[in-house]
């Protein structure tokens, strides 16, 4: 048990060259599906919202992939590569916020919130944040109940850090020592609410130590970082030593939503954090490692253009729901 804040170092240097390449297809996926939402938006395609995750993607690759297949996962609506990580086809994506029957949610919401999926061990995220850090918690109550080998992961936001229900689940998971990592995306800005008037502490990793848990700190932009620090925490947490808080720092490159133009982001900040881009660091780091030639980069591409593609093909190509199915699985 930690009581001052901890970072990791030497991120990723670890891992098979295979797994680097991996991760870099999964950041170059997630970025791709991200921006093909935004072109169907555009076109009219899209009935409901999208939140863009440029910016996140080194944070929720990195952490996705520090999972074993069996661990639960409950990610937000800016972690679209922890969807990818753990299975969800790009189809079922777009097939979701079309609307569509092919879609986790069967055509019931065209939005990310349906995105779950318990057959992959993803739990769909509680619009109304933190809620969404309660019911992880709940998982990993049932694991240490069944005795079971098994941890999970769940995200939340600078400005869900400020509710009470964070409060509340973090403390009861350090009480029961619970299997569970807590990944803190600091994206600088809380809908249209900067860091600066959310919070008096520079690091809100270091409110770890208040609840008898590890705090660390790392690069959120920096996928290497973010899978050394997720990995150790899940070792943590699968041995038997408790909860870990993570506190990614990185920047929310766009608005909450697509309707929303970020004005009240200074121009600057956002330059300066483009300079840092994730999937670019990443792209850099491997050539530079003689891992990533540009024959291998050209494939990755391509093969992510055609999954892409066929995606959104499939998507179209999914049913629209039946009306007189509006009441199946409705529950209360």
């Amino acid at each position: 048990m930690c009581s001052e804040t901890a970072k990791p170092s030497s991120p990723v240097d670890a891992l098979p060259s295979e797994d680097k390449i991996e991760i870099y297809y999964w950041m170059r996926l997630t970025r791709t599906v991200d921006d093909r939402c935004h072109t169907l938006f555009k076109q009219g395609k899209l009935p409901g919202s999208i939140f863009s995750q440029l910016g996140h993607e080194a944070t929720s690759v990195g952490s996705a992939y520090a999972l074993d297949a069996d661990d639960l996962i409950a990610p937000l609506h800016r972690d679209l590569g922890s969807y990818l990580v753990r299975g969800m086809s790009p189809g079922r994506i777009f097939a979701q916020y079309m609307g569509r029957v092919g879609a986790p949610s069967r055509g019931r919401d065209a939005n990310s919130h349906g995105l779950g999926d318990l057959s992959l061990n993803i739990i769909g995220y509680v619009s109304h944040l933190p809620q969404s850090i309660a019911v992880a918690l709940g998982g990993a109550m049932a694991f240490q109940y069944r005795g079971e080998k098994r941890v999970a992961l769940t995200y939340f936001g600078d400005g869900s850090s400020s509710e009470g229900g964070c409060h509340e689940t973090l403390n009861l998971a350090a009480v029961l020592q619970a299997p569970i990592v807590f990944i803190l995306e600091n994206n600088q800005y809380a809908y249209s609410t900067p860091a600066k008037h959310q919070y008096a502490i520079e690091n809100l990793a270091d409110r770890a130590a208040g609840y008898g848990m590890p705090g660390v700190i790392v690069d959120g932009n920096a996928v290497g970082a973010v899978w050394n620090a997720t990995r150790a925490a899940v070792d943590n947490a699968r041995a038997g030593k408790g909860p870990t808080l993570i506190e990614c720092k990185t920047m929310r490159m766009a608005g909450h939503a697509v309707h929303d133009p970020a004005d009240y982001v200074p121009k600057e900040l956002l330059k300066e954090w483009a300079k840092r881009d994730p999937l670019d660091l990443f792209e850099k780091r491997l050539r530079e490692e003689g891992i990533l030639s540009d024959t291998a980069d050209r494939e990755i591409r391509e093969r992510v253009g055609r999954e892409v593609d066929a995606g959104v093909a499939w998507a179209e190509a999914s049913p629209w729901p039946d009306p007189d199915t509006v009441t199946d699985g409705v529950y209360a």
